[in-house]
Order: C-alpha cells, then sequence, then structure tokens
C-alpha cells in the first residue's frame, strides 16, 4: 500500500490563471499623458508611445538599475567567520609593511614581491587544471589588462591572494601609483582575487 498523497494540479491551475489574467491585463488602457494631456487610449493604438525603464528595481540595488544584484553576483565576496576574519587581519598586518617598504623602493614586478612574501614563510598555492587546490596559499599574478585608447594595455604592478581559510582571504596589490591590502572572503568564481567588471 502506498502512502504517498495524489498531487492535486488545481492550486498549480489556479496559479496559472491569475498568472495569465495579470499579464493579459497589462497596457489595456493608459492614465493621460500629463505632457500632453492626451486622454486614455487602449493599447493597440496606431501609435504606441516608447518603452519606458523597467519599474522593477531589486532591493539595495546601488543605482537603481533593474538585476543589478542580480548581475554582478559575481562581484560579491563570500562571509567570513569572525574567528577566520581576525586570522586574516593577522595575515594583512603581515604582508603590509612589506609591499610598503617595496613600494617606497617601486619595485612592484611580481617576482620581487613574490620573492619578499615567501620569506614570511607563505608557500605558493598549487592547483591542478581542473582547478583542485593541492597545497599552498599564496598566489602572486601581474596586474589584470584593461582597456585603454583602442586596446588593452597591462600595467605594472603585482595582484597578491592569501587564502588564509576557505572562507577567509587576504588581496594586495602593488603599483607605481599606490598599494592596497585588505581582507575579504572568497569570490564565487576567482577565489580571493576580485573579479574584473564586464562579466
Amino acid at each position: 500500500m502506498s502512502t504517498s498523497r495524489s498531487i492535486r494540479p488545481a492550486p498549480l491551475a489556479a496559479l496559472a490563471l491569475a498568472l495569465v489574467a495579470t499579464l493579459g491585463a497589462c497596457g489595456d488602457l493608459h492614465a493621460p499623458d500629463s505632457r500632453t494631456g492626451a486622454a486614455p487610449s487602449a493599447s493597440g493604438a496606431s501609435s504606441p508611445s516608447p518603452p519606458g525603464a523597467s519599474p522593477y528595481v531589486e532591493p539595495g540595488a546601488g543605482d537603481g538599475a533593474p538585476h543589478h544584484n542580480e548581475n554582478n553576483a559575481y562581484r560579491r565576496e563570500g562571509d567570513m567567520a569572525p574567528a577566520h576574519e581576525k586570522d586574516a587581519r593577522r595575515e594583512a598586518d603581515r604582508i603590509r609593511p612589506v609591499l610598503e617598504r617595496l613600494w617606497e623602493e617601486r619595485e612592484w614586478d611580481p617576482a620581487a614581491v613574490r620573492a619578499a612574501l615567501l620569506r614570511l614563510g607563505y608557500e605558493e598555492e598549487r592547483v591542478t587544471k581542473g582547478g583542485e587546490r593541492l597545497g599552498g596559499t599564496l598566489t602572486v599574478t601581474g596586474m589584470l589588462a584593461r582597456w585603454e585608447g583602442d586596446g588593452y594595455v597591462t600595467p605594472e604592478g603585482t595582484r597578491v591572494a592569501l587564502r588564509v581559510h576557505d572562507d577567509a582571504c587576504v588581496s594586495a596589490f602593488v603599483q607605481k601609483s599606490n598599494f592596497e591590502v585588505r581582507t575579504n572572503g572568497p569570490y564565487p568564481e576567482t577565489g580571493c582575487f576580485e573579479p574584473p567588471y564586464g562579466h
């Protein structure tokens, strides 16, 4: 004897009818245009008005663009456990003076930065071609290329990522104009490195 209950289609059918009725009602009559004083017209009028901005705006959507949060989800860092955030801040405090010294000495190439950070006892992170982590916590790379004028340019400088815990990172950069060291949770697609815009 089966104990499962049969699914009743009535609630789904009611939902579908409500959706059709709601969508079917869109655009039937319009309020008078306050700019021209025109009377309401049926949606099938011979001179349709141009579409306006979407009325939907996600809560907390920055500039108010529709789907801002959804489109930029890949740029949101993960949450850090409080104890892991404290560990990440401690590592950031170890890295900051090294990068500041290198910046003052005008040494921001990846080889010099890598050598200086390895002297702190970090081990370079090793990853398989499939993305599986094999060990180590430090990644040092050149800066990302960016569009300037009529082509891509890769600026001088170095990006640094230190994986302190699975949910806690230190990310940093040093370049001619400045340097920065900060803590962050990992990003969904790029790990400890902040992803570039234009996904």
